[in-house]
């Protein structure tokens, strides 16, 4: 078995509680789903915002999907000019049999433009 990264993002309008949890519960669904995984899987998850969302951690979003038992960080993104406003980020690290080029990353709304070096394959 292997430890392996999967990256995912997406956006939020604005920067309320609700908006935050919403979207990142949506991304680590996708991200599950993606990659048919489950919480069991994950060994960590760390989570990132950019410097305008600070509403919630959005680590709670998975506390609230029962990730009760899975290491989560938070922190924020680099503040690089003309980086992504309003954004989530996250790393999984999972323990998996699958190959790298298995993995699934999963892009949402605005951060689907993040990785356009990423094959179509391989972004939802």
């Amino acid at each position: 078995m292997w430890v392996r990264g999967i990256r995912g993002a997406t956006t939020v309008e604005h920067n309320t509680r609700e908006e935050v949890l919403a979207a990142t519960k949506e991304l680590l669904a996708g991200m599950m789903k993606a990659n048919d995984i489950g919480p069991d899987d994950v060994a960590f998850a760390l989570f990132t915002t950019s410097p305008d969302l600070n509403a919630e951690f959005p680590a709670v979003a998975a506390r609230e999907m029962g990730w009760l038992e899975v290491a989560l960080m938070c922190t924020h993104e680099m503040d690089v000019p003309g980086g992504l406003p309003k954004c989530v980020r996250v790393m999984l690290l999972v323990n998996t049999n699958k190959k790298n080029s298995d993995i699934k990353f999963v892009y949402l709304k605005g951060a689907v433009n993040l990785r356009a070096s990423v094959t179509p394959a391989k972004t939802r």
